[in-house]
């Protein structure tokens, strides 16, 4: 069998002896570890373009990009320390797992999600709650599709997973669209008109197919979501043809309607049913024996030859580790926007698949890989590559979480936190933190394409008074307060920086903060804006 388009091959050398996969196409065997199918693919092509990539990052700034990236934060000095402890050979791997089983995984991966799902309504409370669940409890993604999709009315946290839907049903075409782009890469918006006007792979029967999976759904009196026991997607073509939608998805298959066959007066009864529904908290909710919505989560989750659904979250989550994905734009998966590399995407969205949804093992594949642990320095005197083959690390900014965070972590006195090795004290720490940084990440933006710091961002660490009584107050608990107890101007530098930017100071920078030091005659002042600097600079607003 044939590989969809989007996935063919151009240009890309093969090496070693590759095995057949399970569709036909040439893969590297399934058995094959994902960190070492990710250097193959991407080391391949940049072989074919005679491309060379820069040499791993240092030890320091790893540990940096990989706690952020894990643990939505950055490392504490007592984790720098342990880190660079451990057996160079073993030591990613071992900073890796550990992070994944700290309570700060959940809580990023929470947050992660939370800006990708509901970024039209930001902050929500039982939303949260559900994706934090879902986290700890490690909820696959297929599962949290389908918490997602069919929103269930539940007990406990599970009741927020249908505020994805709550929040858009009210206009159906938001849920379609959304529906399609956040969870297959594929935005159809432009179909709804016309056939898509420059990628063939989209109809108006796609859009209109799409649509007919919601547009039954609405919210009742109750704030609980239902769907309704018939209806029907009618839309007109270019061409003045009148069409009733099939139940069709992306990848052409159809659901068969099982909706009944009703009477006039049955079907008047239950419309009047679904109107008091609608209206009255005390109604009865017509329940159907056919929920479209069902078909969409059977007809996504039985996909094994386009894999929409898998390519499209792996897709996202190696975009959110590196800066680029595969195919970019990340809502432009189709024939006429390949991947960068396509039997890279196919292989891992087919381990991601036969693995279980399994996000966390997929994470962990790909921040071991040599890929990941490029430097984004490219000291050559060439123009850096594209971006898509990987060849240099990208500069991330930070998420407004990971920001606020990360403050939270920078100012505070490095003494008081918990032992290494007592991660069981650690979690009501990283629950605090959380919190604390609740009432910070208002004042960030959430970073996009060509991400600029906002002006409002910089007058915020200028003016603001919670920097100052905040991140830089003169108490004990405060970086600002344990460097007044150090006496030793050199020392106080040393933890100042590996605090703050997680290293040492380089030479220059050491002698720059000494000379501030010695000539300042308010000595905690000086010392409050080194620290200032610190926080405030691009070295800590950015994931290098």
């Amino acid at each position: 069998m044939m590989l969809p388009p989007r996935f063919h091959l151009h240009g890309l050398t093969a090496l070693l002896l590759l095995l057949p996969s399970a569709n036909g196409s040439d893969l590297l065997p399934p058995t094959a570890d994902i960190p070492a199918v990710i250097d193959h693919y991407v080391d391949a092509k940049l072989q074919s373009y005679g491309t060379a990539a820069v040499a791993p990052t240092s030890d320091d700034i790893l540990l940096r990009r990989t706690t952020l990236d894990l643990a939505g934060r950055i490392p504490t000095a007592a984790e720098r320390t342990w880190y660079l402890q451990q057996p160079v050979e073993q030591r990613r791997a071992l900073l890796v797992d550990r992070l994944l089983q700290l309570p700060d995984s959940a809580f990023h991966q929470r947050n992660e999600l939370d800006a990708l799902l509901l970024y039209n309504r930001p902050h929500d409370r039982e939303f949260r709650n559900y994706l934090l669940w879902a986290a700890r409890e490690d909820r696959r993604w297929d599962q949290i599709f389908r918490d997602l999709l069919l929103a269930q009315e539940a007990e406990g946290p599970l009741q927020g997973a249908t505020q994805f839907l709550k929040s858009r049903i009210r206009q159906v075409d938001d849920v379609t669209n959304d529906t399609a782009v956040l969870f297959f890469g594929v935005n159809i918006s432009c179909a709804k008109c016309h056939d898509h006007p420059l990628v063939a792979d989209w109809k108006q029967d796609h859009f209109y197919g799409m649509q007919s999976f919601f547009s039954r759904t609405y919210q009742t009196k109750k704030n609980t979501i239902a769907e309704k026991l018939f209806d029907e997607v009618k839309f007109t073509t270019t061409a003045g043809e009148s069409r009733v939608a099939s139940y069709l998805f992306l990848t052409g298959s159809m659901a068969e309607d099982g909706t009944p066959e009703y009477t006039d007066e049955e079907r008047k009864a239950i419309e009047e049913k679904v109107r008091n529904a609608e209206r009255k908290d005390d109604s009865e909710i017509p329940v159907p024996d056919f929920s479209p919505r069902r078909q969409l989560v059977e007809l996504a989750l039985n996909d094994t030859t386009d894999l929409f659904f898998a390519g499209n979250i792996v897709n996202r989550i190696w975009a959110r580790l590196t800066g680029t994905g595969l195919v970019t734009p990340l809502d432009q998966m189709h024939s006429e926007n390949p991947p960068s590399h396509p039997e890279l995407l196919d292989w891992l969205s087919r381990d991601l698949q036969q693995h279980g949804y399994d996000l966390k093992r997929l994470i962990r594949g790909i921040v071991l890989s040599d890929v990941y642990a490029r430097s984004s320095e490219w000291t050559s005197d060439d123009e850096p590559p594209s971006a898509q083959l990987f060849a240099v690390a990208r500069t991330r900014p930070l998420t407004p979480y990971q920001l606020a965070v990360s403050l939270q972590v920078a100012s505070r006195n490095p003494d008081q936190w918990p032992a290494i090795d007592t991660d069981g004290d650690w979690a009501k720490v990283r629950e605090d933190l959380e919190n604390q940084a609740g009432g910070w990440v208002r004042e960030f933006e959430q970073p996009g394409d060509n991400f600029q710091v906002a002006v409002d961002e910089a007058l915020f660490f200028s003016n603001n008074a919670r920097i100052q009584d905040d991140l830089l107050r003169d108490t004990g608990d405060r970086i600002v307060g344990c460097l007044k107890t150090i006496d030793n101007d050199d020392q106080q530098i040393e933890t100042l920086w590996q605090t703050v930017v997680c290293r040492s100071p380089t030479p220059e920078e050491r002698q720059a903060a000494l000379d501030w030091l010695t000539r300042s005659d308010n000595r905690t002042s000086a010392v409050q804006q080194l620290t200032w600097a610190l926080m405030s600079g691009p070295e800590f607003r950015f994931n290098h």
